[in-house]
């Protein structure tokens, strides 16, 4: 349960009877509260001279508490001081108990200065407490206005947080300007006012084969084709790797003198290769003019040459995309030499083997006289089917004059003569066929003319065989044929491309409040562990 405060109210006096004081007897009052203190200088009653004593606010406060008791006007804090002093009241002075106890019985009736011209305390029934034969002073004079003072503490609380938000506003001010602003301008200046303008010259090209090689890839399989497309992405960037590399550099420099233009006095400092520089730092250079991209799900090689004028910066392009284009056909001419060279020596071989088994079939067939052997049997078993055909006739003609009645024998022996030729000569020609070993037969003319043919017709296979494997390779070094194909030819740029000022400034700014911000966090923290 929460009691609430009472305040004590007083009667005060009326002013008229503050006012009809004696002033002599204000100023003998004075007189007698300082003779204690005699060796103490009696304090100033001029405002001015108070205002230099270096009064705190808090006693500023008690005094001007102290004359609105004593119902005096006054002007400001310092003058309360001078009408109280003047009317011999030590607002500072602290006066207790004992001040009030006068020495040896003297001054028993002596108003206190605390207490002078303060109301009596209301009579009441109970009889005054007494220290000695002095009677306490009487209660204290109407209290202030709290609401009024707290006002007043809030005001100055207020002011002074003002102030040290102030203070920390011009600090972050300060520190934002010196760390963040300052370098932001002198970017900005270096990009608006000292960087030399740059010429960038752009280009786009990819890297291709031939349209008989890609027929042949589809008609050979979808493994090829996948194959081929790795190939040429790999060829991609094999060629964006040596055109951003020290080799492409110096040969630029050989051919158009690369350091030579980067070192001319009109560049600025920044952008501009000493005389004397070794190649790393001109490689540096390079690779900050040099900007070479590539985009695997397109194909497309971009490349950005920059350069101090527009004509340099497009022979610089023209050049690099001529060193790109020796590059891709070195990457795959020893392959594809190595693969044909094979292919033709197994043809050549093949064709040798070819022609000698031609010789050696002819020679058999002029040896033998004999162009087809297979016709010259096919002959030979004719004559011998017609002979036995005839034969067999003279055989049916002779039995059936046998069996007459009277036969002629003149006829039946010249029947009998002409079958047995007939016999003989197909005998012979029998024998021909097949002749002794020693002795040169058809079958072994045949035979031999056999295996001249076959040899020939599987050299022949084989050269078939060699051919096609000509042809595999011829497409094969084909498919691995690059070329440069050119999407946007490099021009030479009217304006300057660089530097991007505005852009730049940005971006600077950005750089330097990211590390004002880490730093500043990181002090912060730092800080706050050491306090913790």
């Amino acid at each position: 349960m929460t009691i609430p405060p009472k305040v004590r109210r007083f009667r005060p006096r009326p002013e008229a009877d503050l006012n009809s004081q004696d002033p002599s007897q204000a100023q003998s009052s004075a007189t007698a509260d300082t003779q204690g203190d005699a060796p103490a200088a009696a304090p100033s009653q001029d405002p001015n001279v108070i205002a230099t004593e270096g009064l705190t606010p808090r006693q500023l406060r008690t005094a001007r508490r102290l004359a609105q008791r004593h119902g005096l006007t006054f002007t400001s804090d310092f003058d309360a001081v001078a009408q109280l002093r003047a009317r011999g009241v030590d607002p500072f002075g602290g006066n207790s108990l004992l001040d009030i106890i006068p020495d040896d019985g003297q001054g028993q009736n002596a108003p206190s200065p605390i207490t002078e011209g303060l109301p009596a305390k209301r009579a009441t029934t109970e009889p005054a407490r007494t220290v000695g034969n002095v009677r306490p002073t009487s209660a204290p004079g109407p209290m202030l206005d709290m609401a009024a003072d707290r006002s007043q503490e809030i005001l100055a609380l207020q002011r002074d947080i003002a102030r040290r938000r102030r203070r920390k506003l011009g600090l972050l001010i300060a520190r934002l300007s010196f760390f963040v602003l300052l370098p932001t301008f002198i970017a900005g200046w270096y990009f608006y006012v000292i960087a030399t303008p740059m010429y960038a010259t752009e280009s786009e090209f990819s890297i291709d084969q031939p349209v008989s090689a890609v027929n042949a890839s589809v008609g050979s399989g979808s493994s090829l084709v996948s194959a081929s497309v790795t190939g040429i992405i790999q060829d991609s960037v094999t060629v964006q790797s040596y055109l951003t590399s020290r080799t492409a550099m110096m040969r630029l420099d050989e051919d158009l003198g690369f350091r030579t233009h980067f070192s001319q006095d009109w560049i600025d400092p920044l952008q501009r290769l000493p005389n004397d520089a070794a190649y790393e730092d001109a490689y540096k250079i390079f690779e900050r003019n040099v900007k070479v991209g590539f985009d695997p799900t397109e194909g497309i090689l971009r490349m950005e040459v920059i350069a101090a004028d527009p004509e340099t910066s497009e022979a610089f392009a023209k050049a690099l995309v001529g060193y790109a284009e020796e590059q891709i056909d070195r990457l795959t001419l020893r392959l594809r030499e190595a693969q044909m060279a094979d292919a033709e020596q197994s043809y050549q071989n093949a064709e040798q083997r070819r022609t000698d088994a031609l010789n050696a079939w002819l020679a058999i067939q002029q040896d033998v006289q004999q162009v087809d052997p297979s016709s010259e049997t096919m002959v030979k078993m004719n004559q011998i089917a017609a002979l036995e055909a005839e034969k067999q006739q003279l055989q049916i003609t002779l039995r059936s004059l046998e069996v007459a009645a009277r036969p002629v024998e003149s006829q039946l022996e010249q029947l009998r003569l002409r079958i047995n030729t007939i016999e003989g000569l197909t005998g012979e020609i029998r024998a021909s066929l097949t002749a002794p070993e020693n002795t040169s037969s058809q079958a072994s003319k045949n035979t031999e003319l056999r295996i001249a043919e076959e040899n020939y017709n599987f050299q022949v296979d084989l050269v078939r065989q060699a051919l096609a494997q000509m042809e595999a390779s011829r497409l094969e070094a084909a498919r691995q044929v690059r070329y440069i194909k050119m999407g946007v030819e490099p021009v030479a740029p009217d304006k300057p491309t660089y530097p991007r000022a505005f852009e730049n400034t940005i971006v600077a700014l950005l750089v330097f409040a990211g590390i004002y911000l880490m730093l500043s966090i990181t002090a912060s923290v730092l800080r706050e562990q050491v306090s913790s």
